[in-house]
């Protein structure tokens, strides 16, 4: 038997040396650069590159990426009518990267081939079990946000409904003092010498101030007419919010029309501390799912209205670069710690008080966010503020929308 000591080193033979074994390796090794360059191939190697096209070392430009990062791979890869196990190693000499891959067929790649396709039915099934819960869990998050709204919602709807119920009693007081005046042109119309009574129509019309009924009819009505489209604005974006997003479709939306709608829902939590700025540049249509980004926007001020103390700035801003546009929420509120910025889109994480947050507000905008193929950048500076700006794509790949 030989026992090989480790303990004992001597040089590395000469590169024929290391290629001629590899041309007896009867599994795949192959040595090659980032670039694509191969130091040293097996025969193995070889002929699956030559029956597959070459198409093996283009197989996943991610494998790499996973390799380089990770420092190492395993899993199966298919090649052509063939599947075989690889492990891939990555080493960085003088900022050139070399991989070392290792490559084995696997014996009976027929069962092996059902028993993957019977494994890729089963996660998408379970993909469209999560994609499921995904949206209850998104429907139900939006039902809590409102709901944690409530009160202040009703308020924003009490208030017109208050003044123009009250405009009505005023209405009707005056409609009563028109109708009065209106009796006594009446009887002046049919008497004998209407001019008798042009005294008694003088003292009627100064008694019941017809002169300033004249002057405040006209706001009176405009006013109740501004309150009641106030009410229909609010209740048509607590529709919009409350929509379930499962039967809607991708179309292309003013992203501002959706900012306002949000922003008026919102508006009683934030008003009585936040000056709130508009900032909004010439945006195209953007093709999105709008009752989802809704949610989004509402999250942001939201948050940045939390993070202000007692008076403060919210900015929201607007612009487009190339083919993305971008929505920006900036607060000058107390800013997000560098070890709590790495876990803000983390499920059920949240820096609120017990009962104050669910913790999903920030994971679902970016879940919503990574379905419209954007991004949320986030800069926060504790004790100055938060900025999120949200990406977004002006139009979603084909295969999306279908």
């Amino acid at each position: 038997m030989l026992e090989l000591d480790l303990t004992s080193r001597v040089d590395l033979p000469a590169i024929e040396v290391l290629q001629a074994l590899a041309e007896r390796c009867n599994d795949g090794m192959l040595v090659f650069r980032e670039d694509g360059a191969v130091a040293l191939s097996s025969p193995y190697i070889r002929q699956l590159l030559q029956s597959d096209g070459g198409a093996l070392l283009q197989l996943d430009k991610q494998m790499l990426l996973l390799t380089r990062e990770s420092g190492s791979w395993n899993g199966s890869l298919p090649i052509g009518e063939r599947v075989v196990i690889a492990h891939l190693t990555h080493y960085a000499h003088h900022g050139v990267s070399w991989y070392l891959a290792l490559v084995h067929e696997i014996e009976g790649h027929k069962d092996y081939e059902s028993q993957l396709l019977q494994r890729h039915a089963e996660l998408r099934q379970a993909y469209l079990r999560l994609n499921g819960t995904q949206e209850k869990l998104l429907q139900s998050e939006k039902m809590a946000s409102i709901g944690q709204l409530a009160a202040g919602v009703a308020h924003e709807i009490n208030n017109p409904i208050g003044y123009v119920h009250s405009n009505l009693g005023s209405l009707q007081e005056y409609l009563r003092s028109l109708f009065t005046v209106i009796e006594a042109y009446e009887r002046a119309l049919y008497a004998p010498d209407p001019k008798q009574l042009l005294p008694e129509i003088e003292e009627i019309r100064t008694r019941l101030d017809i002169d300033f009924i004249t002057r405040d009819l006209p706001q009176l009505l405009a006013e109740s007419r501004e309150g009641i489209e106030r009410v229909t604005r609010i209740v048509r974006d607590l529709k919009d919010f409350s929509y379930s997003g499962r039967g809607e479709s991708w179309r292309r939306v003013d992203l501002h029309a959706g900012l306002e709608s949000t922003i008026n829902i919102i508006w009683n939590e934030l008003k009585y501390k936040v000056t709130l700025e508009r900032r909004f540049a010439e945006l195209p249509l953007v093709e999105c799912l709008p009752s989802e980004l809704n949610q989004v926007w509402m999250n942001l001020l939201l948050n940045a209205g939390h993070a202000i103390g007692e008076r403060g700035n919210i900015v929201v801003a607007t612009g487009q670069e190339g083919d993305m546009v971008w929505v920006e929420c900036r607060d000058d509120g107390k800013g997000i710690a560098a070890d709590v910025l790495k876990r803000i889109f983390d499920p059920f994480f949240t820096t609120k008080p017990v009962g104050s947050g669910t913790g999903l507000g920030l994971s679902i905008s970016y879940s919503i966010v990574n379905k419209h193929h954007g991004r949320i950048d986030v800069d926060s500076t504790p004790g100055q503020g938060t900025a999120f700006r949200v990406w977004l794509p002006v139009n979603q790949p084909a295969a999306v929308t279908a």
